[in-house]
């Protein structure tokens, strides 16, 4: 008959208690990080719009450049990156919109998730023509914009906006166009 040495049984035991402990700690510690009220955020490097504004609701019109109403809700679930110019929009101005629209582009396939709209007159150094060719350009007809509009010359400011016409977030001027690049990589998937 096979006798089991005590002090080894329970030496086995502790063993498979520990190895329950190491793989059970990070759910108890989460649990008590929970229930203490604490939760982890993720940040993001625009303003949250509050209160919250729905421009379909609000029946917020812009005038494209064509005549064309621009419609917040589209075809299909694109979000719309809407950069409103301050006064004099020039070299600054068209360094930041070159960022955004870079942005885009490193959405690489879900870029066509993301269309960019450009309110207000276009910057006086675009000597290529290059706002047209990643920008729809507008204008805010009754003007519910202009608190987000800039009042310093040479900048812009940014909203994020859901594909239903909810504004999300406001990037004030100044902003970081690579921390909204940030933002649209975890919006848009």
């Amino acid at each position: 008959m096979n006798t089991v040495d005590p002090k080894s049984l329970r030496r086995s035991r502790m063993l498979l208690i520990l190895i329950a402990l190491v793989f059970a700690a990070p759910m108890i510690a989460a649990g008590l990080l929970t229930w203490s009220g604490w939760q982890p955020g993720a940040k993001g490097n625009g303003q949250p719009i509050q209160p919250q504004r729905n421009f379909v609701d609000e029946k917020l019109q812009v005038q494209l450049s064509d005549g064309q109403a621009y419609a917040w809700r589209d075809s299909e679930p694109r979000m719309t990156l809407v950069a409103l110019a301050g006064p004099g929009c020039a070299k600054q101005c068209l360094a930041t919109l070159t960022g955004m629209a870079a942005a885009r582009v490193t959405l690489n396939r879900n870029q066509s998730r993301l269309r960019l709209l450009y309110l207000g007159t276009p910057p006086a150094d675009d000597d290529r023509d290059g706002m047209k060719n990643y920008w729809q350009l507008g204008e805010d007809v009754a003007g519910k914009l202009a608190s987000y509009r800039p009042t310093t010359p040479d900048s812009v400011s940014a909203l994020l906006v859901e594909s239903n016409g909810t504004a999300l977030s406001w990037y004030p001027a100044g902003f970081d166009p690579s921390g909204l690049r940030k933002d649209l990589q975890k919006v848009i998937k």
